[in-house]
């Protein structure tokens, strides 16, 4: 993934909004005007959000005569998904505990 599009994925999944929005369109596509009955905003600022989606690439939207449905675009979350995946420190330290627990004189 090159870093440009990483970094506007992850500038895009900064905000709770818009990653609530994503996660109601993991259910499938939606209008804005659906999507903005589950939020305390206006559908112009949905609006807004779904366009920062569109833009870096997590959100696709067709037209059908005048609706414009929104649907889950998951490939750059994938490589997301993946490049933080090659951080995975935590698994290494938790394999280093065990291993130090496991090497320890048990107190019988």
């Amino acid at each position: 993934m090159a870093a440009e599009q990483l970094s506007v994925t992850f500038s895009a999944l900064a905000d709770p909004t818009r990653r609530a929005i994503l996660a109601r369109l993991k259910e499938g596509e939606a209008s804005v005007t659906q999507l903005a009955e589950r939020f305390p905003m206006t559908v112009q600022a949905v609006s807004k959000h779904l366009g920062v989606l569109e833009r870096a690439g997590l959100v696709e939207r067709s037209r059908i005569a005048q609706l414009r449905p929104a649907r889950l675009r998951a490939t750059h979350l994938q490589e997301a998904a993946e490049w933080l995946g090659s951080y995975a420190f935590w698994d290494a330290s938790l394999d280093t505990l065990e291993q130090k627990l496991a090497e320890r004189p048990s107190d019988a």
